[in-house]
């Protein structure tokens, strides 16, 4: 079984989702309710302003809050759960946001991961997990060419750190309590997932290009754009929830999921690594109308200026590719904000979300 067509292993399974409440964290739950799988959610409350708010998603799971940052609620909720499959998706995913709140990022993001894989020991769960990491995992060495798997760990600014410190107590409680080779005595089979620039619709954060884009495009107000020159791998939500949905799919079995447990890349073709200029001119014409403005700032804070990723390994070995190009992707985000702001219900808000994911499914 392969491609998504594996996905079909979901039916029925009981999962536990981490950050169940957040933008990627509500699509992947949506999706996983389409395969009848029986979620989970462990988060913090919901932003009022968000596609798990908007689109109603609490419905389609059973809706925990918690924080992963306290080992307590999270070994109760695991307990309470007993999840067949996890994803650890929870964590403070603004690079600015870390530079003003260093800890706790740490906390969410480091130790965060170090209690979902410690709750899962200690209360002997056997179920594989699919830890979520980043792109900005890498040492950045602002090379024009993709970071593969085995390139450094690294970080300049505290969630880039946070991030390779997460990819690392993966790899040791992996080695420590959930060697591959030792999978049918402990039975937990761990991958971690690092994914490109993320956009779609329901993403409202702030400090975050595509959120920050549309609420200018929305008042008839320039955008301002502060790294107009940075490249970054923009793909669709819909292109690394395939691949975790995949990479998770291969860890439950039955073909060697011993094979599997490392790391893995997420990113888009070659072709969508644009500049932050391009991917403001391409929302613009999506939109119909409006401009973008430099912004730069010399005295902000570092933020990379080259970041792309190598995914020749998910092609080869999980069959996993990108299906949407780089103005499909905007086409659709856009498509899915106007639906929003023009006053779309929170059922129509539902409907278009699972829409986008038949067509990616059909792609």
């Amino acid at each position: 079984m392969s491609g998504l067509g594996a996905l079909q292993l979901y039916a029925g399974k009981r999962v536990l989702l981490t950050g169940h409440t957040g933008f990627k964290g509500a699509w992947l739950t949506l999706w996983l309710e389409r395969l009848g799988a029986r979620v989970t959610g462990l988060a913090l409350a919901p932003e009022p302003e968000s596609l798990f708010t908007a689109a109603r998603v609490e419905a389609s799971c059973e809706h925990r809050v918690a924080d992963v940052r306290r080992f307590e609620q999270v070994r109760d909720l695991v307990q309470a759960s007993k999840p067949q499959v996890v994803f650890h998706l929870a964590a403070q995913a603004l690079v600015r946001q870390s530079y003003a709140e260093p800890l706790a990022t740490l906390e969410t993001n480091v130790n965060g991961t170090a209690h979902v894989l410690e709750a899962i020991r200690v209360t002997g769960q056997r179920c594989p997990v699919v830890v979520v990491s980043s792109d900005k995992c890498y040492e950045n060495r602002e090379w024009v060419y993709g970071y593969r798997e085995d390139d450094a760990l690294g970080g300049h600014d505290p969630y880039s750190m946070s991030k390779g410190a997460t990819e690392l107590v993966t790899s040791s409680w992996r080695r420590s309590y959930f060697p591959p080779a030792k999978l049918a005595e402990h039975g937990v089979a761990i991958a971690s997932a690092r994914a490109g620039n993320v956009i779609g619709g329901g993403d409202w954060a702030v400090d975050r290009v595509v959120p920050d884009s549309i609420r200018a495009l929305a008042k008839g107000a320039p955008i301002g754009v502060r790294n107009p020159r940075a490249v970054r791998p923009w793909q669709h939500v819909l292109e690394p929830l395939s691949g975790y949905l995949m990479l998770g799919a291969k860890l439950l079995g039955p073909e060697r999921p011993q094979d599997f447990c490392e790391a893995w890349n997420f990113g888009p073709g070659a072709a969508s690594a644009q500049p932050v200029s391009a991917l403001a001119t391409a929302l613009v014409k999506a939109w119909g109308k409006g401009e973008w403005i430099d912004q730069s700032d010399p005295k902000a804070p570092h933020e990379a200026s080259q970041l792309r990723l190598a995914i020749d390994k998910a092609h080869a070995r999980l069959g996993w590719r990108p299906r949407w190009g780089f103005e499909e992707t905007i086409e659709r985000t856009v498509a899915w904000y106007r639906a929003q702001v023009d006053g779309a219900s929170p059922a129509q808000l539902k409907a278009r979300t699972l829409e986008q994911i038949a067509a990616y499914e059909a792609a």
